[in-house]
């Protein structure tokens, strides 16, 4: 067999069942890798192999007594950002650095009921708000394995990088404003951000839902195959929904013909889209109408002109800075990274008539996408503005320029999280440098085997190459 990390997740699990490994063997494989490679990536916050190893026991064991759950001694590592029951969850801040939590988030619990076997927490930047992984918990932050001297986007960063270097066989991640398919896109993998409801937030919850949960994979099989288990909302759960099929089994389906509607303009005022950007979309709609499908260019439907522009800002201003007296203790708020008291300070200036003013700007926003896109099944976009970007890029303006200088990279995600429609990053290409390209595609909200079946036609079209970093064969 070869290297145990070059089997996908469903590969991994086929193998397990036949007895041709264990749990056991996979687990230390990932551990001695993770040992090895990830100082250089930062793809992880905290390792635990007593409690993976333990775990990978006991899967074994459940295996031999006829278990067969659906993913029984798999490895997983958990983004950072959701509490796991006897391993620290520090949400990106060291100011959290030693909490333990008690219980599972719900999807956590998900997840390892179904045997998947925790080896650690991959890396997030502090609370959650920003396209880069870097931190105060950890020295190294998040980068791609295509180029350490890359952010591999945020907010899971940490889980793209340990899938694309094979510290993982799949990610667990989450998507705010494009969380899961941005980081995706800078490590060349799949990245799904369900339609709203699919997988529930539990314990928080709230009227205006624009975060899920969802994987980071290589295949959109290895996707399917983690959703499956992640979409079983908590009871409860507001907008809580289940599809009418497994998403493994909606990969058998031949999608369409579908009409799709694709554009490129950024919406950042006097920011132009970049020419790798470009030709992600370009090879994706030639592919799409070699497959029989109906892509029609359209203008965007809404841009970030005032007062938009004002309302997203106020989005993430209000939406970090109010959870910070809730969740960080006030004698360690000194520990606290700039742009995190930034957020805070920027909030007590925010009166509660604008933050009501910019829910009802957004909302109009997104009434636009959906109004726009009501006779198309499918929406086409880069997924990024150009390739990963440098380390230490968002800090050139100060706190004051981070905002826009994350907003005119990702300009094209969060808008979706916005309309709760589902969408996926699916792999592009590489460019002369050896940096990956990504685009996105988005379905109608509570569609998702859909736009699966087409992330899945489209992979075994060949829109991508199945491409690894140096690191891959290290």
């Amino acid at each position: 067999m070869s290297d145990l990390h070059e089997l996908t997740a469903t590969e991994q699990l086929a193998a397990m069942r036949t007895g041709e490994v264990s749990s056991a063997d996979l687990t230390r494989h990932y551990l001695e890798r993770i040992d090895r490679l990830d100082a250089e990536l930062g793809a992880f916050v905290t390792v635990c192999p007593e409690v993976a190893l333990a775990e990978a026991a006991r899967a074994d064991e459940r295996r031999a007594a006829g278990d067969d759950a659906p993913l029984l001694g798999l490895p997983l590592g958990i983004k950072d950002l959701h509490p796991t029951a006897g391993v620290r969850t520090t949400f990106g801040s060291a100011a959290l650095a030693d909490v333990v939590p008690s219980e599972d988030s719900w999807t956590v619990g998900l997840l390892r009921q179904a045997g998947g076997v925790l080896v650690g927490k991959t890396n997030a930047p502090e609370l959650g708000p920003t396209c880069y992984t870097h931190n105060d918990v950890t020295d190294q932050p998040a980068v791609t394995p295509y180029d350490t001297r890359r952010y591999a986007s945020g907010s899971s960063g940490g889980a793209a990088t340990a899938v694309a270097a094979g510290l993982l066989p799949v990610g667990h991640a989450s998507d705010g404003a494009g969380s899961i398919r941005t980081p995706a896109a800078t490590c060349h993998l799949v990245g799904v951000k369900p339609s709203r409801g699919l997988v529930s937030a539990a314990p928080l919850s709230s009227l205006i839902s624009t975060g899920i949960e969802g994987p980071i994979a290589r295949t959109v099989a290895d996707a399917a195959l983690l959703l499956d288990v992640m979409a079983h909302p908590a009871p409860g759960d507001l907008y809580g929904w289940q599809p009418p099929t497994s998403f493994t089994r909606a990969l058998d389906q031949r999608p369409g013909p579908l009409r799709v509607a694709v554009w490129t303009d950024t919406g950042v005022p006097g920011s132009e889209p970049h020419p790798e950007s470009l030709a992600a979309v370009q090879r994706a709609t030639a592919l799409l109408r070699e497959l029989g499908h109906q892509v029609e260019e359209i203008a965007i439907p809404a841009g970030y002109e005032e007062p938009t522009r004002t309302a997203v800002v106020n989005w993430f201003v209000t939406a970090i800075g109010a959870s910070v007296p809730q969740v960080i203790p006030a004698d360690r708020t000194d520990l606290l990274r700039p742009y995190t008291r930034h957020l805070v300070e920027r909030c007590a200036e925010v009166s509660a008539r604008e933050a009501v003013a910019s829910q009802a700007v957004l909302a109009r926003y997104a009434s636009t996408f959906l109004s726009a896109l009501h006779d198309y099944d499918i929406a086409l976009t880069p997924t990024t503005n150009g390739p990963p970007v440098p380390v230490g890029h968002y800090f050139a303006d100060g706190v004051e320029g981070e905002a826009d200088r994350m907003l005119t990279w990702s300009c094209y995600t969060p808008w979706v999280n916005l309309t709760g429609q589902p969408a996926v990053s699916l792999p592009s290409h590489l460019d002369a440098d050896g940096l990956p390209h990504a685009v996105q595609l988005v379905g109608r909200r509570q569609h998702d085997t859909d736009l699966l079946a087409l992330a899945a036609h489209l992979e075994a079209a060949g829109l991508w190459e199945p491409l690894h970093p140096t690191c891959w064969r290290s």
